[in-house]
């Protein structure tokens, strides 16, 4: 699969032993947090609940990492400008398989979480959440605009 114009994916290392595991999720000195992050937060969702759709529009920048449960992360590409225009990317990561997934704000994106377990999202985003004047635009999870069936089997 070739990734959408500025997506990117960091496999991340879990150090295990018999006390548990930990994992980096963030280095000043990884090239997919470039621009660096203005704030980090997490989303707890329960099995089977889908956040999609929306994208930014001033430049921000999300970085994505699933610490608990598995999510499959979908990212549409319908910049006019892009090289990847009309793509569609998905990406199944969590407690199996330990990624960060840098997404470009101005790109759709979304994720639903799968399996039977509720799932951890944290986000790195490369700007402050602005209260007053969110920069989102939304769609619902099942649209036609984007070529998703999130009832699909992942395929990783």
């Amino acid at each position: 699969m070739t990734n959408i114009h500025g997506v990117e994916i960091r496999d991340l290392q879990v150090n295990a032993d018999e006390r548990g595991h930990l994992v980096e999720m963030f280095r000043e000195d990884w090239d997919e947090y470039d621009p660096e992050p203005a704030m980090s937060y997490f989303s707890m969702s329960y099995p089977g609940v889908i956040r999609a759709w929306h994208r930014h529009t001033r430049g921000q920048i999300d970085h994505f990492v699933c610490p608990q449960g598995r999510i499959k992360v979908g990212v549409y590409d319908d910049r006019d400008d892009s090289p990847t225009q009309g793509e569609l990317n998905t990406f199944v990561i969590g407690e199996h398989d330990q990624q960060v997934v840098r997404i470009p704000g101005d790109c759709w994106h979304g994720f639903k979480v799968i399996g039977n377990e509720q799932a951890l999202l944290i986000n790195f985003p490369t700007n402050l959440y602005d209260y007053e004047d969110p920069d989102e635009e939304r769609l619902p999870p099942h649209t036609g605009e984007i070529p998703l069936d999130w009832e699909a089997e992942p395929h990783a």
